[in-house]
């Protein structure tokens, strides 16, 4: 600024030193040419201020700019390492279900294999007592065998009959030597005739006390685990067939001793 001030003031010194060898017409157009360039000097001068601005301030931008591109960049590090992360996370979880999948899988082929051999045992150690008597089915994975009253008890009665213990002394002679891994539910059933004796209440008190009755046969006289049995008892419910013939009736008054497989060993590798 101070140049061009300087500038101009030597422009107006010639012009006032040789005024008097200029007409007054060419001192006039001499000023007002001063006037336009030093006019045009404030005007380039104040662009050149706003060109500085603008400039400092796209400066600022690219400053802001790059450590926007310096903070994507390391977001997107972080990114692609999380997923990293994850995939392998994700990749050693399904490795380990696929395995857990296998182990469970394995252990349900093995209980149903044992079951079924369990069953094959049953039977054949069973196979002397007549179909009207006794019958041997599987079920949900379930082995039911399923005694007829009478094979087991006389009318009315919760004593087990010689033939019915014999029954059962086969049976347990063939749980007794597959382990501790299977489960034994007794459940007593009777048809829908009001029972005709003073030692029971009703039906359901007697199925009941004739499933604890061959419960305590089969731990007490063939040494059966106790820890593995159940008694219950379920009366005139849950028939097999209709109470309205006398072969329905007879069906209907039976015991289901149900064997199932100890599936701890399956929690286990669910809660796994």
């Amino acid at each position: 600024m101070k140049k061009s001030f300087l500038f101009f003031s030597m422009i107006v010194l010639t012009i006032f030193l040789s005024v008097s060898c200029v007409s007054k017409k060419k001192y006039r157009a001499a000023l007002e040419r001063v006037d336009m360039l030093h006019s045009d000097s404030l005007d380039t001068h104040a662009k050149l201020g706003e060109c500085n601005t603008t400039l400092n301030g796209l400066q600022a931008d690219k400053g802001n700019l790059l450590s926007q591109k310096s903070e994507l960049e390391k977001q997107n590090e972080d990114a692609i390492n999380e997923l990293n992360r994850v995939s392998a996370t994700s990749k050693m979880t399904i490795a380990q279900q696929a395995r857990r999948l296998q182990n469970l899988e394995n252990l349900i082929n093995s209980q149903r294999d044992t079951m079924n051999k369990l069953k094959n045992s049953i039977s054949a150690a069973l196979v002397g007592f007549a179909p009207d008597e006794l019958s041997v089915y599987v079920k949900d994975g379930k082995i039911y065998v399923a005694l007829q009253e009478k094979l087991l008890f006389k009318s009315g009665s919760a004593v087990v009959d010689p033939k019915g213990k014999e029954a059962l002394g086969k049976l347990a002679a063939v749980l007794n030597g597959s382990g501790k891994n299977i489960n034994v539910e007794i459940m007593g059933y009777t048809d829908n005739v009001p029972i005709k004796t003073a030692k029971f209440e009703d039906n359901w008190d007697l199925s009941v006390i004739r499933s604890t009755s061959i419960a305590r046969v089969l731990i007490k006289d063939y040494n059966l685990d106790a820890n593995t049995v159940t008694a219950s008892g379920q009366g005139q419910y849950h028939p097999v067939q209709s109470n309205d013939t006398p072969d329905g009736k007879q069906a209907n008054r039976r015991t289901e001793i149900v064997l199932s497989p100890n599936l701890s060993g399956l929690y286990n590798v669910i809660n796994q």
